[in-house]
């Protein structure tokens, strides 16, 4: 594993935090390359479990070094609440074992009240975003405009960025009748920040590099999910950032050819938080037992998961759009005392012609018919296998439909939330 993704494979939440601790095992180096506070990554470990926004997973191994890389946005008082309560509990314990990317661009107090603005806006045609001010904040790296981590350490020219910004945010923040921000109020709080955070600040993507040269195991982590890609999900119901494999190359600065292995995470079935459009969504009882088996409420927000069959168009595009070598299923237990499953194989039209792959205009895929193939389901407790003989012959059938209809192995199988409750498929 000289260098190895972990990629979201369907809407996020699909377990991508447990597959990265358990990789992390083998790892010098784990690293977030996108994303920022929306993440939400959930370890159990014993009887302890941990719930991750902005820090990689592969904290809770305590020599691996766990990296910010430059592609994060990163909100300091998040970020420093996160450091404190891994520090109390005996996590974060060791000089170096965490680095934050000096080129992070930082959340602030006006990109989380402008970002709320919006989403309230919008009347009946939210988006569904998490308000921690993500967007707003992309947009202002976009507009050459973004405060870095690195400018949390230089009052002057800390300064003059947020006299720039509140010039425009401010116009924008009185259109919605929203709070309004001074330089005065923010600078201090801002400066008090990049002190806290000066121990953790570096040159995260040439700290990459290095180890990459060097040899080292580098584990990239990604957040969300392939269909919530800002320019290759289902736009507009999309995340502010690419979250797909190539984007490491970008948030984290490094070239293609350094890329390995890209591991695609699945639930055996599919979960969707917030709006867009979702084939497979099941509204009657077989979802309703899905989520309460499945436990399916949002790490970051605590809202309700949607939940449907397994899509294998939607598994198929992310298989094709991030190059995955392998896959990992998320969750099989949870399929358990269910007589039939259904999955989802292909999509029809409004006028009922096939469709090969998921339409990006989420207005064309909400008005897409999806084509189910039905197979045995088992009723045995799943929680206990530990090796592919272990499964019933079933859900060994449903795996190798899944990989059949992907292309692509299914190397790592997880029927359930501790770190012993995954194996792989193959020795």
């Amino acid at each position: 594993m000289s260098s190895t993704i972990v990629i979201g494979a369907q809407w996020g939440d699909e377990g991508k935090g447990k597959i990265v601790d358990i990789f992390a095992e083998k790892a010098d180096l784990v690293v977030r390359f996108q994303g920022g506070n929306n993440a939400g990554h959930t370890l159990v470990i014993g009887d302890q479990k941990t719930v991750l926004h902005h820090i990689p997973s592969g904290i809770l191994r305590p020599e691996v070094q766990c990296i910010l890389a430059g592609g994060v946005v990163v909100d300091p008082e998040v970020c420093l609440r996160e450091i404190k309560a891994l520090t109390e509990k005996g996590v974060l314990s060791r000089e170096g074992q965490l680095v934050i990317g000096a080129e992070c661009s930082v959340i602030t107090s006006y990109h989380r009240t402008l970002d709320a603005a919006r989403e309230g806006s919008l009347e009946g045609t939210k988006i569904g975003t998490t308000g921690r001010g993500i967007g707003p904040c992309y947009e202002d790296r976009v507009a050459r405009r973004s405060i870095f981590v690195r400018d949390l350490l230089d009052r002057k020219g800390l300064e003059a960025k947020l006299t720039q910004n509140l010039h425009e945010k401010n116009v924008l923040l009185s259109h919605y009748g929203a709070q309004t921000f001074s330089v005065e109020e923010l600078l201090d709080e801002l400066l008090a920040f990049g002190e806290a955070l000066r121990p953790y600040v570096a040159d995260a993507n040439a700290l990459v590099r290095n180890a990459l040269q060097d040899g080292k195991k580098v584990l990239f982590e990604g957040a969300q999910g392939t269909l919530l890609d800002v320019g290759l999900g289902t736009y507009p119901y999309v995340t502010s950032s690419h979250t797909v494999s190539a984007s490491a190359c970008v948030g984290a600065g490094i070239k293609p050819q350094a890329l390995t292995s890209i591991f695609g995470i699945t639930k055996a079935y599919c979960t969707r938080v917030g709006e867009g459009p979702f084939p497979t969504e099941l509204h009657g009882d077989v979802g309703e037992e899905l989520r309460k088996l499945g436990h399916e409420f949002g790490s970051t927000t605590g809202r309700p998961r949607r939940c449907g069959w397994l899509d294998l168009v939607g598994l198929k595009y992310a298989a094709e759009v991030n190059g995955l070598t392998s896959i990992a299923i998320t969750k099989l237990d949870v399929l358990s005392g269910f007589d039939q499953l259904k999955v989802c194989t292909g999509y029809l039209d409004k006028n009922s012609r096939p469709i090969s792959e998921p339409p990006l205009d989420a207005r064309e895929l909400e008005g897409v018919s999806p084509v189910y193939e039905e197979l045995a389901g088992w009723s045995e407790d799943l929680t206990q296998c530990r090796t592919w003989a272990d499964l019933p012959k079933s859900a060994r059938d449903y795996i190798e439909f899944i990989e059949a209809k992907v292309g692509v192995p299914v190397d790592l199988i997880s029927v359930g939330p501790d770190r012993e409750a995954t194996f792989w498929r193959h020795a």
